[in-house]
């Protein structure tokens, strides 16, 4: 009875199995296995022992019963034997049909396949490289043990990942070129140098320059002139002018040719780092190569040679600009004006010596850059207008600057008391008086007011000439037009008046001064003395000064205070004979 309970029980069980079975059996395979190009065959063997376990279980109604000749009375396991091999085939037959789509290859053409990545590979790829802090060389013995297909969408899905450091992408890539089954692009060396030159490292930068020396030397034409041109980028954020300027000097041998942004951007590097002797020769290059950047980069070129005293160098891309049409910002234009009209002074000491030559040669190129100015633009050029007068007058081209500024009153910009001071001045110098008042007559008819450096000036023309009634007149109408002026108003007529042995009159020079708050220092008294002791022999008249000096808190200097005792012992006869030293009177 129990046999036929049992056997009862197994048959209901396995009409109830089928229904139980299909969501195993026929399990849905990912949507991405079409792509990922299939797992490995590892993957599908495990899946036939999953199906082998589950028939197995199937075949196990014998431990119900020991009667053998009852066993063969059940329904066979057969059928579900069958169905696990025929599902189990149809998935080895499917990766087999997607093998041959994805490669192109016959079922027995084993040669020149490539392996295609597991997606879990490549994850575990891009979390080893984000994770890793230092590519030591360990890393390489790591990408072995993946055993990766390489190819380029490999190697691009690398380079486009983010939070990779450089120094890991290097090694990477180091890597990847020893490998004789990958082909080196230009599109993959230009992301690898994109994504490099992204961190401003400097370490990186410079193995990365390593690199592409290395994959230029190997096979010309994979390095492009856009990896050339940000590693000059990098190195130039990063200051490194040399770096730079050797990156520019390979690209010929790389097989690239610069551009208008290779040029600018290595002398803009350059010129940081104070390397303008480099910088003239990269701007040759430049002019020479008919490379010219935009107009505003042109503009911070010549600024930036400028500072650098490369004035020449900097008009010469001006003019080359010009001539393309190239239009500068005005700033820059203005700053090569003032650059160009620069006066340089040989201080104490200095073996530099100025050359006149280079001068006028400068002067004569800020003027016909003058020429240029648009008229809208002139009206507020007044800087490179006086600074170019200021440099003419320097190198005693007087006559020129009189037309200039001449110019500048007739059609602008419109000229200020400084510029008419400065050729007053230089005429006054030339001993041309004449032309001195009449430019001081109109400065008075354009509303100006003649300043006391501009009285200052005429007086010291007519001092010198003698001509001390009319330095006089001057210095009246000085008084009059301004409260308070100058040591240098007081002494300029003080001087000529001992010139001409007048020495009351300068004396009461000396002592109006304070009237109108002019305080005389110790230079003045001390040259005052020292023309009535040697010129006068008016010993009193000193000693009076001299007395006034340390009322004032100023103290007369040892050597000057004895030629005062010496002339007051000659005067009056005590002493025999006298040695009074020898001191000239400075003018």
């Amino acid at each position: 009875m129990w046999t036929r309970l049992v056997r009862s029980a197994l048959i209901r069980r396995r009409a109830a199995l089928p229904a139980s079975r299909p969501p195993i059996l026929h399990r849905q395979i990912p949507h991405r296995e079409t792509v990922s190009l299939l797992l490995p065959f590892t993957e599908s063997a495990s899946r036939f022992s999953h199906f082998s376990a589950i028939s197995d279980f199937h075949q196990n109604t014998r431990l119900f019963s020991s009667d053998t000749a009852e066993i063969h009375e059940e329904p066979p396991s057969e059928p579900l034997i069958s169905e696990a091999n025929e599902i189990t085939g149809f998935f080895v037959r499917k990766h087999c049909r997607l093998f041959k789509d994805v490669r192109g290859l016959d079922e027995d053409d084993g040669v020149g396949q490539v392996k295609e990545n597991d997606p879990e590979k490549v994850e575990t790829l891009l979390s080893l490289l984000q994770s890793s802090g230092t590519a030591n060389g360990s890393l390489e013995s790591d990408f072995e043990g993946m055993n990766l297909g390489l190819n380029d969408d490999l190697v691009l899905k690398v380079l486009e990942t983010q939070y990779i450091p450089g120094e890991n992408l290097i090694c990477f890539f180091s890597w990847i070129l020893k490998k004789p089954e990958f082909k080196l692009t230009t599109v993959v060396l230009d992301a690898l140098v994109s994504a490099i030159c992204t961190e401003n490292r400097r370490t990186e930068a410079y193995a990365l320059w390593d690199l592409v020396n290395e994959v230029g030397d190997k096979e010309n034409g994979l390095v492009s002139t856009k990896s050339l041109n940000s590693l000059i980028e990098v190195f130039s954020r990063l200051g490194k002018a040399k770096a730079a300027f050797d990156v520019l000097n390979k690209f010929e041998e790389l097989g690239c040719v610069p551009n208008a942004d290779t040029y600018y951007s290595t002398l803009e590097v350059l010129c940081k780092r104070s390397f303008y002797t480099w910088a003239c020769s990269v701007c040759e290059k430049m002019l020479s190569a008919d490379k010219l950047p935009d107009a505003e980069r042109v503009g911070k070129i010549i600024s930036s040679l400028c500072k650098g005293g490369m004035t020449k160098d900097a008009h010469l891309v001006y003019l080359y600009a010009k001539d393309k049409k190239i239009c500068p910002p005005q700033s820059s234009i203005d700053f090569l004006i003032g650059s160009l009209s620069r006066i340089e002074r040989a201080g104490k000491g200095s073996e530099k010596e100025i050359d006149k030559e280079l001068d006028k040669q400068n002067v004569s190129s800020a003027l016909e850059m003058l020429n240029d100015y648009p008229a809208e633009k002139r009206k507020y050029a007044i800087k490179p207008f006086s600074s170019v007068i200021n440099k003419m007058c320097w190198i005693e081209d007087v006559e020129g600057a009189k037309k200039l500024l001449l110019k500048m009153v007739e059609s602008g910009p419109h000229p200020g008391n400084a510029v008419f001071n400065c050729v007053i001045n230089g005429l006054a110098k030339a001993g041309d008086i004449k032309e001195s008042l009449y430019l001081m007559k109109v400065m008075k008819s354009r509303g100006l007011k003649p300043d006391v450096y501009t009285y200052s000036v005429i007086m010291s023309s007519y001092a010198r000439g003698g001509e001390m009634e009319k330095a006089c007149k001057i210095f009246a109408e000085a008084k009059k037009n301004h409260s308070k002026l100058t040591t240098v108003t007081y002494h300029t007529l003080i001087r000529g008046f001992c010139k001409l042995e007048q020495f009351d009159k300068a004396v009461d020079l000396l002592r109006e001064m304070k009237k109108h708050g002019v305080h005389p220092n110790h230079d003045e008294y001390n040259k005052m003395i020292k023309s009535l002791c040697l010129k006068a022999l008016d010993w009193e008249t000193a000693a009076k000064l001299e007395k006034k000096m340390r009322k004032n808190g100023l103290i007369l200097n040892g050597r000057t205070r004895a030629l005062i005792s010496a002339v007051k012992e000659l005067d009056e006869g005590v002493s025999s004979e006298i040695s009074v030293p020898e001191i000239s009177v400075p003018e």
